[in-house]
């Protein structure tokens, strides 16, 4: 026997015994009420853990958000206007650098957020923000912006389609 032969021999072998798989997977999943209710209850018992995952990992991003706002805090800001003005300088093409490389959201939205804090016109900056930075950085720095209510803004922060006030500390949807 040729080796050519036996190849599709075994492949049509195995494909009919897929087929044959198959059938019989439809015919008791019509058939056999037991078989759908099992089916059904391990779908919802999956969404229910791609859910509470997802959650999780909303969480623990918010947890994220919030220790790098609060180390910002914590490592202040300058009070000199030239030391702002370098500051904001350096802050900005460091957010900039880190969302070209797009490894981490929460630290190049931190950057900007740093920059938004020492700018003397925060809305106007927002505004330029908004045309700049991608959208994923925008929305992590909207969270920052709602989370800092010592920044006073006076108005919304936009991140696309929804907005966040200054006043609303709950992140974006």
């Amino acid at each position: 026997m040729r080796t050519s032969v036996l190849v599709a021999a075994s492949a049509g072998t195995i494909i009919t015994g897929l087929l044959a798989y198959a059938v019989y997977f439809d015919h008791k999943r019509q058939t056999d009420p037991e078989f759908r209710k099992s089916l059904k209850r391990n779908n919802r018992k999956l969404a229910k853990a791609v859910k509470e995952e997802q959650e999780a990992h909303g969480a623990a991003r918010r947890d994220a958000i919030k220790q790098a706002v609060q180390r910002a805090k914590e490592e202040g800001f300058p009070a000199d206007l030239e030391e702002k003005e370098s500051y904001f300088m350096n802050q900005v093409a460091k957010g900039e650098g880190l969302c070209a490389e797009g490894s981490d959201n929460v630290e190049a939205a931190l950057a900007f957020y740093k920059a938004l804090k020492v700018y003397p016109q925060p809305k106007d900056l927002i505004s330029i923000y908004d045309k700049t930075v991608p959208k994923e950085c925008l929305e992590i720095l909207a969270e920052m912006v709602a989370m800092d209510t010592s920044l006073n803004l006076g108005g919304s922060f936009t991140g696309g389609e929804g907005s966040v006030s200054s006043a609303d500390n709950h992140g974006v949807e």
